[in-house]
This record gives structure tokens, sequence and C-alpha cells, in this order.
């Protein structure tokens, strides 16, 4: 791998070193000096291994001309024939800058009288060794050799210079580098003709110079003298003269040649030439033609000039709405166009005043100072007043202009010399004005004050639209705090309803207190809630719900909060006495003390908190603790009143969840005590069974009991009594005690019924009735015997699974006394399951649809297999679920398993 390397080096440095054998031969060949300079850069370029190599050419004014570029061919394009500064190192920064490449190195060109040129090569990575640094030295001599053999020697005038006048002519015409096109033209002129020098002066066509000729352009020897050359020119130089005139400069040996720029005149083109030789009418012709390219080349530059105007204009105007655009800010807008016009006019000092209440204010201002304000209003007046028709309003001297006579103080003292202003204008209205504060005497040119008209428009809209778009956001800020008092109002009532919601679907004490600490941290933006409530000792606070925000701090904060706190305090005796909210800081926690002390730490570094007594006018029931840890958002007053608005509409629902608790547990106690107190145990069979009532405050309507036979068989009686209170207590007890006393005198369930079926129709309200099932199960021989009274049908699952209906009918008990009713009687194999229910199961809604008996023989038959209790536990819980959580009727359910 290295001889390969090495062999590639070689290879390398063999075709680089045939390059620069080219180069020389060229050289000695006396080819044209561009082309050995081309030669001596891909030369360069290839003995470096850079990827660009650049020689330059000193100019006579001392600048540096790109006369070769080894490169890729956008670059070179971009590179050729233009100028640099005349010092190397500058140079090569100029062209590193454009070529982006990371390495660069530059050889000056020594030559007889200073540096004579440049080397210059560039690539991407790693500095040239001291072995290509070397071989960089190489070219560079070899281009001062270059450049010394092909120094031209003035030879006679116009020698092959017909074609060559007319040709550099053309290039010149269509030249419009207004920098460097007036120097080029008469460097080339001077070259090609043999003259000692050439000058170009140009005649001014507007300003205080107007019709008078200046010098833009000189080349050649600086002996000749330019006073001289100016008295000659300045009475004979007009739109009349003759195209060309050749006289001898007096006061030397030379001849000057003057040709007329243009038709009508733009300027003139010297040539001053060594001797008194006699110029031909030959010679003459060529330099009238050259001087009609010359003026073509004049005028180039003089419309890129105009059109380099042109488009600062446009620059400054977009920036100016641009800025507008992207900002909408009033003062971005103001700043950028006084910036853009003071970069465009060369002023120090611009002004922009708005109107406002009547008078000018200073909007935006550029070094300004004193009472300039007095100034613009003078001059506000002026431009819409006499000056009203111009667009411009200029004052040339401002402390001699009789116009500004009442200000002049104020001119004086803000030191003023001259002024160009402008009204700013939207749809007819005056809105301010623009100001340029210039130098005594400052006229604007035509392209100035089209900037400026422009400008002053653009800017009038840019500056109402920025005034509207900032009203809009101060109206938008306005409608924003009223959006969010009505934020705070609507969680406030979001709370209250949320409260009262929860206390009307649950009537539950647990569930009131629980929606309301959640309720109160979502509506007051605390990190927790704590709710705690007297004991039956009234000893203690003891918490009944927490609710933690953030669950990140929840493990400790429930920790700390999920604590009693004695009721022996002064501080929380008064709140409980004047039900007056308390805030909490590090000094009243500890003071409180219990689990409220271990708050203080909190409290100590910002977190803040409240005791909001929960009360009704006649006590306090509860006491709500709200916690924000973040100082951010301190409980204050405003948290403080909508917690008291919230903890006032809480005490009346509390009050009533605990009432409700209380007589709820009475009606449950009333229930249990008519039904069984225990479940069978009967060899053989498996018993489980469950009771849920719909009613909230009363006793349910269905009942059932067991009672085991003389014979050893199970009696199972399932009723559902019409109604609910107190009338279905009464009912529920005299089914009881129909089954308890007629059980044992009929045996046969048939008969059983309609024994009860008299008694009831001979106690019970007239348009009330019982539904009842009745079943004998004989565990040992394997049969239930079934009779119905207006009851649903039994269903008997199958140990595989299938559900069987025991079809048994009768009228319902109470209706009529004079009934009979069937005994079915079915086998019970072993692992079957006989289920009795009330119609709560079946009839269980949704939306109007029923549960329904398909439901609930799929349900048996899935769940077969769990025990008798748990089967049952299952039949109930489907039901709510159906029903989406409140059950809407008395549920019984009775589930006898035989053993398998």
């Amino acid at each position: 791998m290295v001889i390969a390397s090495e062999r590639g080096a070689v290879e390398r440095h063999g075709t680089a070193f045939a390059a620069l054998a080219e180069a020389t031969q060229a050289i000695v060949d006396g080819a044209a000096l561009g082309t050995v300079l081309d030669a001596l850069a891909v030369a360069a370029a290839e003995l470096t291994a850079c990827e660009v190599a650049v020689v330059r050419v000193t100019e006579p004014n001392g600048e540096l001309l790109t006369r070769a570029v080894a490169g890729p061919l956008a670059l070179a394009a971009e590179l050729a024939g233009a100028y640099a500064p005349g010092d190397v190192a500058a140079a090569l920064a100029v062209t590193a800058a454009r070529t982006a490449l990371a390495v660069a190195y530059a050889v000056p060109v020594e030559g007889p009288g200073g540096i004579a040129g440049s080397v210059e090569l560039l690539r991407g990575a790693d500095e040239l060794d001291p072995g290509e640094q070397q071989l960089a030295r190489v070219v560079a001599n070899h281009v001062a050799l270059a450049l010394r053999v092909a120094a031209p020697a003035r030879g006679p005038r116009w020698s092959g210079a017909a074609d060559l006048l007319e040709l550099t002519g053309d290039a010149l015409a269509a030249s419009s580098d207004e920098e460097h096109a007036a120097v080029r033209i008469a460097q080339v002129a001077a070259t090609v003709a043999g003259a000692d020098a050439a000058l170009i002066w140009r005649l001014q066509s507007d300003g205080a110079d107007e019709g008078e000729l200046r010098l833009i352009a000189a080349y050649g020897d600086d002996d000749v003298g330019e006073r001289t050359l100016l008295v000659r020119l300045a009475g004979e130089v007009s739109a009349d003269s003759r195209s060309v005139t050749v006289e001898r400069l007096a006061g030397s040996a030379s001849t000057v040649a003057t040709l007329q720029l243009g038709e009508p005149t733009l300027g003139a083109l010297q040539l001053v030439f060594p001797g008194v030789e006699p110029v031909s009418r030959r010679e003459l012709g060529l330099l009238a033609s050259f001087a009609v390219r010359v003026a073509h080349a004049l005028r180039s530059s003089e419309r890129a000039r105009e059109l380099g105007l042109e488009l600062d204009r446009s620059r400054a105007l977009l920036a100016v709405v641009g800025q507008a655009i992207s900002e909408l800010s009033l003062s971005h807008t103001l700043e950028t166009a006084v910036e853009r016009v003071a970069e465009l006019l060369g002023a120090e000092r611009v002004a922009i005043y708005l109107e406002e209440d009547g008078r000018l204010t200073t909007a935006a201002a550029r070094r300004l100072a004193g009472p300039h304000e007095d100034v613009a209003g003078c001059l506000h007046e002026l431009a819409l007043g006499p000056s009203r028709g111009r667009g411009i309003l200029l004052v040339e001297a401002a402390a001699t202009d009789e116009r500004l006579a009442d200000v002049a103080e104020a001119v004086a003292e803000a030191g003023i010399e001259a002024a160009i202003a402008l009204p700013l204008h939207v749809a007819e209205e005056a809105i301010g004005l623009l100001v340029v504060y210039a130098a005594r005497g400052r006229v604007p040119t035509a392209n100035e004050s089209a900037l400026l008209v422009a400008l002053s428009a653009q800017l009038a809209v840019a500056v109402q639209n920025a005034r509207l778009h900032e009203r809009a956001k101060l109206l938008g800020e306005e409608l924003e705090t009223v959006l969010a008092a009505e934020r705070d109002a609507a969680r406030r009532l979001q709370a209250l309803y949320e409260i009262s919601r929860s206390f009307a679907q649950t009537l539950s004490l647990d569930s009131t207190l629980d929606t309301l600490a959640e309720t109160v941290v979502e509506a007051l933006g605390v990190d927790a809630a704590v709710i705690l409530m007297p004991d039956e000792r009234g000893s203690e606070l003891v918490p009944l719900a927490l609710y933690v925000d953030d669950e990140r701090v929840g493990d400790a904060a429930r920790a700390i909060l999920n604590r009693p706190q004695p009721l022996s305090g002064t501080l929380l005796r008064r709140l409980l006495r004047t039900q007056e909210p308390l805030l909490i800081d590090a000094a009243v926690a500890r003071e409180l003390g219990g689990a409220h002390s271990l708050l203080a730490p909190f409290l100590d570094r910002g977190s803040t908190a409240a005791l909001i007594p929960i009360a009704t006018p006649a006590e306090v029931l509860a006491t709500l603790l709200i916690l924000s840890l973040d100082p951010g958002r301190p409980v204050d007053g405003a948290v403080v009143d909508t917690a008291l608005s919230i903890a006032a509409q809480a005490a009346l629902a509390i009050d009533n969840a605990r009432l409700y608790s209380q007589q709820k547990a009475f009606a449950d106690a009333m229930q249990r005590s008519l039904l069984p107190r225990e479940t069978p145990t009967v060899p053989g069979l498996e018993v489980g069974e469950v009771y849920e009532s719909s009613a909230r405050l009363d006793v349910g309507g269905d009942v059932y009991d067991f009672l085991t036979l003389g014979d050893g068989r199970l009696a199972v009686v399932l009723g559902d009594v019409t109604g609910h209170g107190v009338d279905a207590t009464a009912d529920m007890a005299m089914a009881k005690f129909v089954f308890r006393s007629l059980a044992r005198e009929h045996s046969d369930p048939g008969e059983f019924l309609a024994a009860a079926n008299e008694v009831v129709t001979s106690e019970i309200a007239s348009g009330k009735f019982i539904t009842m099932a009745y079943v004998a199960i004989d565990a040992v021989g394997g049969r239930i015997e079934c009779s119905l009274a207006g009851h649903p049908q039994p269903r008997l699952v199958l140990p595989d699974g299938e559900v069987i209906a025991i079809e048994a009918r009768g009228l319902a008990l109470g209706i009529d006394g004079d009934q009979s009713y069937e005994t079915v009687s079915v086998d019970f194999p072993p692992g079957a399951t006989v289920v009795l229910y009330t119609d709560g199961v079946n009839e269980a809604r949704r939306r109007g649809e029923l549960y329904g008996l398909e439901r609930f023989d799929a349900l048996l038959s899935e769940r077969r297999d769990l025990p008798a209790r748990e089967l049952a536990l299952e039949t109930v819980a489907a039901c709510r679920a159906w029903t989406g959580g409140e059950l809407g009727d008395d549920v019984a359910v009775v589930v006898i398993k035989r053993d398998a």
C-alpha cells in the first residue's frame, strides 16, 4: 500500500511538473501573457494538490487584478477580472471568503519595483507542507518571469490599434461596474493609444456644481497638471464642441487629444502623448469612434448607479414593510424606518413624529437633542399649508429661512442646519411627519426624493396598521381579563354543581365528601384538600376525605394530612364558634398543634394554607383544609372567598347526607330483621342468597325464607310484595308468618300456596298482592317440586350448562281467594343448580331495554361452577352493571346447588 501511494504521488507530481514545463515553454515562445498565466495557475494547483489556484497582477493604481484561475468553472467566472486590495494578505482573505475553503496560502510575486502580483492557493483541509510551499514559490517566480518578458514596450502610436480600439470600446460599452468602469476606460485608452496619461472628465448635470467638469478617473503620468487641463477644458467642452481636438499642452513638450464624450456632451476623455508629433486624420477618426463607445460605457455605468439606487430604495421599502408585517409593532417599525433613511441619505439625524391629541410627539429619533419637536411642529404646518402640493418640504438654511422665524431659538438650540420633511398621510388624513435634519445646503437628488416619497407612503400605512394591531391587542388583553374572571366564576358554579349532583345521585356521605375534596382542589387551583369531621365523642377532628392533585407528592401529603386533629386548641375552638375562616402560616400551624403543626416546614418555604368551616346556621359540621405548595399560587382572600361559597353549599349536602345515612341504617336494620338470619345447612346441598333493595330510605318489598321439612326436604319460599315502606314491611312480615305457619302442614307446594292465598286475601289491603315461588328440594332423591303464584319461573342449571325454566304457573296471592296451584316436579341431578329470583333481575333496564332472561340464562350457564353465594352475587352485579350502577327495583336471588 505504501508503494502504491508513493507511485501515485510520483505520477501526480510528474503531471504537475509537465504543466510547469509547458508554461515555461510558452514564456520562451513569446505566448500571450494570459495564456502563460493560465498555464501557471494550473501548474500551481497540481503541484500543491490544491482545489483552487489564483494568479493576480498588480495594476498601476496599486490594486491586484485577477488574471488566471484554476478551479471550478463557476468560481473562475466569478473571480476572473475582479479587483482585490493591493495587500496580498487582504486579497487572499477576499478569495477565501468567496470559496469558503478552510486552508488558504499566498506567495507574493516579486518585481523590479516591488510586489508585481500574487499566487493564491486554497484547499479544504491540511496546511501546505514545506515542500508544497517551496513549489508555490517556484510558480511565483515563473509568474514574475512571465510578467517581465511580457511587459509591453511603447511602440508606435496606433500600431494595430484600429481593431483593438473598436473591440475594447464595445466591451467597455457593455460594462456596468460603476466603481471601476471609468478607471478601466482610462487604463485601456492610455495603454492602447500609447499615451503617457489618460483623464476622464464628467460634466455635472445637477446640484450646486451643475455645468462644471469634474475629474472622475486618471491613469498614467502623475506629472500631468490637472489644473492646466481643467483651465483648458472649462470653456471648450460644451454641447456643440467638436468631437476631437488636438493641441500642444502649454509649458510642456506633450500633445493633448480631447475627445468629446456623447451627444449631448456627457464629458471628455483626454489623452496626453509624448512629443509634438501631429495626429493623422485616420487617428482622429479612430479616437472619435472610441469616444462614442466610452460615452456608452459611462452611460451604462450611470444606469447601473441609478439601478443601484432603485434597488436600495426597494430594499428600504421592503425593510420597513417587512418589519411592520413581521413585528406588527409600532416602535420596531419606526426605529427600522429611521435607521434605513439615515443610512440611505447619509444623514446623522432623522426623526419620525406622530400626531397625538392635536400635537406632534417624537415617536422615533436618531441623535437629536433640544427642542426639535417645536421645529417639527412648524415644519408640519408648512408641509400641510403652503407646501402641501409639493410632497417634500425643503429647508436648505434653517437659521436664515423666514418660514422658521417663529422657532428660530429652537432651531439654534437644537443645532438644526437644514431639513427635508415629508408628511405621513393615510386616506387623506395627516398622521405624522418624517424629517431628515441634513447639513446646510443639502438637496436630495431625484432618486433620493423618489425614495423618501415612496417610503413615507409605505411608512404611513405601516404605522396605521401597527396602531390598529396594538389597539386590538389591548382590547384582547382586556377581554382576556374579563374571560379569566368569568372562568373563575364558572369554576365556582361548576364546583357547586358537582357537589349538588353528587348528593342527588348517591345520597352517600362518603361520596359527597370525596366529591367535595376533589372539586375544591380543581376549582381553586390548590394542591390538596382534606375534610375533617368531629368524631362521636367530639374530642378530635377525623379526616374523612382527602384529595391530592399531584401524585408525585401524594404519598407525602397523605402522610401529613390524613391524621386526626385534636379539638383542644384555642384557635380551632374559636373557628368552630365563630364560623370564620383561618389563614394558616407557620406560626399559626405550630399553635394549632397536632397534624396541622406538620405543615409548618412547608409554610416556612412559601406554601400557603387555610382552614374553612363547613357550617349550617346551627353548627359547624366539618372543616376544610386547603393547601397550595406553589408560592406563585397562594391561598389568598379571593381563594378563601370562593372556598367559603363552596363550603356553604357543601354544608347542606353534608347535613342531608348525614341524615340520609342515619335513616338508611334504620331501614337496613328493619330489612335484615325480616330476612333469614342464617343460611340453612342441608346435607348434599349448598345454599347462597343475596338481597339488595332499590329503596334509599325505605324497606324494600322482597322476602325469602328457608325451612327444613319433617321428611328432610328443604323448603324455600321467595316472594315479592308490592310497594315499599311501612306497608311493605307489614306485608313482608305477614308473608314470612304464613310460610312459617303453613309450610309444615302443607308439604305439597301447590297445597301450600292455596292455603297461603286464603290467608293473604283476607289480610292484605285491596289492590295489593304478593307474588311467590315455593320449592321443596329432596337432596337424597334428587327431585324438585315447585309451585308459583304469579312469580318468575325458577331456572334449573344442569351440569353441562343447559338452563331450563321450571314451568309452573298460578295467580298471585291476594287477588282471588278461591285458587288452586299446580305442583311441578323435575329431576335435580348431582352438580345441578336451581335459582330463584325476583323480577328485579330480568326487568333491570338500560335506556328502556330489559336485561332479560336470555342474558340471565347465559350468565348462569357461564358461571355455573361458582359457589352458590358467589353465583348469587354475580347475578346482582350483572344487573347493576346493566343499569349503570343504580338498581331500578329490589333484587333477591336464592341459589341452591346439589353436590356433584
